[in-house]
């Protein structure tokens, strides 16, 4: 019996985060990847319509971006040198289906967090937003980095247990089973429907 607090939609937000097909290819093909599409579509039609915000998180570089990554980062410098995901690629793009609309958040980053290199966190704030829904791929990259920081940044957090996926299974499982739980709320997208219109 999941005990997590209803939601009030003008204090909350849905994040959205690396919704792209360059990223999307870590879900297999065809029937995962289109239920997963389908679970963040329909949260977002949700929030939308009792009044929540919609806020995308995608990844891009420039040029000065993959020139600034040094070789000593682990994750970053490879996708550096390969000149991976430029910012203006359709595959870096955020997915059709999910696409963003006038007064939606769009903020790009060239880490992992969704906050750490973007003005995320000031634009929620700047709309009241105390309360995030986190959806995103993957579990262990940009979830776990956005998890951590915005727990760490006081907000109420609730993770979309059907709207995350990451290619390690296991590592998906203890994050979203072990580790988050500590940090959010786990709820699937029919709960968070439910928590958006409790009163």
């Amino acid at each position: 019996m999941n005990t997590a607090p209803a939601l009030d939609p003008t204090h909350t937000a849905l994040l959205v985060m690396d919704y792209q097909p360059a990223i999307l290819a870590v879900v297999p093909e065809g029937d995962d990847r289109n239920a997963l599409l389908g679970c963040v579509e329909g949260a977002i039609a949700d929030v939308r319509a009792n009044g929540g915000t919609i806020a995308y998180v995608r990844v891009g570089f420039t040029e000065a971006d993959w020139d600034a990554i040094p070789a000593s980062n682990k994750s970053f410098a490879p996708l550096a040198q390969h000149r991976v995901i430029h910012h203006k690629d359709p595959a870096a793009a955020i997915h059709e289906r999910l696409a963003p609309q006038d007064g939606d958040i769009v903020v790009r980053k060239i880490r992992y967090g969704g906050m750490s290199t973007t003005d995320l966190d000031q634009q929620l704030r700047g709309r009241g937003i105390t309360t995030l829904v986190v959806s995103g791929i993957s579990t262990s990259g940009v979830v776990l980095s956005t998890v951590t920081d915005a727990a760490d940044r006081d907000y109420q957090l609730y993770v979309l247990s059907d709207g995350v996926a990451d290619p390690d299974t296991e590592v998906h499982n203890i994050l979203l089973h072990r580790l988050f739980p500590s940090r959010a709320h786990i709820i699937d997208t029919t709960e968070l429907r439910a928590l958006l219109r409790a009163d």
